[in-house]
């Protein structure tokens, strides 16, 4: 049996859910917070080229592009990689769109910015290739470059946790089961959705990464400086966090 993640079946038929309108909607905020958090909208830092790792259906890869920046997406899911093609195309938006492993893509040093958001991270059984996956993005980065990663935290996840849920959403009948793995080591996931006589039911388990445990990846992949808040606005990664942002430089 591969990867949870390598399951396409699995993302799309969860692509309405995950991606709604809600979640396009906020896009542009996301990538003005970016900008911000980085020096870029200040003018302190410099960036032609973004590299958006695990970029899904595109959302950000858009927007970077309509901002006038060089963009890479990297995913391993061809539907979602066909999906952010064909937005661009009807946009006229020149992209670049890379099928592949978030382990295994390598361009040393090509990009000025990196970013990995919306909780793409902590997918691999082995810890290890939670780390390569940050070396990757390191070694990718051109020398000064910034790093944003975006993801729910280990004291967030605990703060907001709940065993589950269901609801209807287009007709779709969703039913989500959570539970904890060791001391918050990850959580064990459950998502059950029956369309009709379609049913899709999957689990399985993400790894979790607290603030501190983060930064201490980053600093060991090499990342000189590691900035942590709780919101793309800038707040405090405390006790009202919305999730947990980190911003490393290279």
């Amino acid at each position: 049996m591969g990867e949870w993640f390598a399951d396409e079946e699995f993302w799309t038929a969860y692509a309405p859910l995950l991606f709604d309108e809600r979640r396009w909607s906020e896009t542009p905020m996301v990538v003005d917070g970016i900008e911000k958090l980085t020096g870029l909208a200040s003018g302190e830092r410099s960036c032609k080229s973004v590299l958006d790792l695990c970029c899904g259906p595109g959302r950000h890869v858009l927007e970077f592009a309509r901002r006038g920046y060089r963009v890479c997406g990297v995913d391993s899911t061809k539907p979602y990689l066909q999906a952010a093609r064909e937005s661009a195309a009807a946009e006229g938006l020149s992209v670049e769109l890379v099928c592949e492993d978030a382990r295994r893509f390598s361009r040393p040093g090509s990009f000025d910015l990196a970013v990995n958001l919306f909780t793409s991270f902590g997918y691999f059984d082995d810890p290890a290739d939670d780390a390569l996956m940050v070396r990757r993005l390191y070694e990718n980065l051109a020398p000064d470059g910034a790093l944003v990663m975006e993801m729910a935290g280990k004291e967030t996840a605990a703060r907001d946790f709940t065993e589950g849920e269901w609801f209807e959403r287009d007709g779709k009948l969703v039913m989500t089961e959570f539970s904890v793995v060791g001391a918050w080591e990850g959580l064990r996931n459950r998502w059950i959705m029956v369309d009709g006589d379609r049913r899709v039911d999957r689990s399985w388990v993400q790894r979790l990464y607290a603030a501190t445990e983060l930064k201490i990846l980053l600093l060991q992949a090499g990342f000189r400086t590691v900035r942590v808040y709780g919101s793309f606005e800038g707040t405090p990664y405390d006790s009202q966090a919305r999730s947990l942002v980190t911003i490393g430089i290279k």
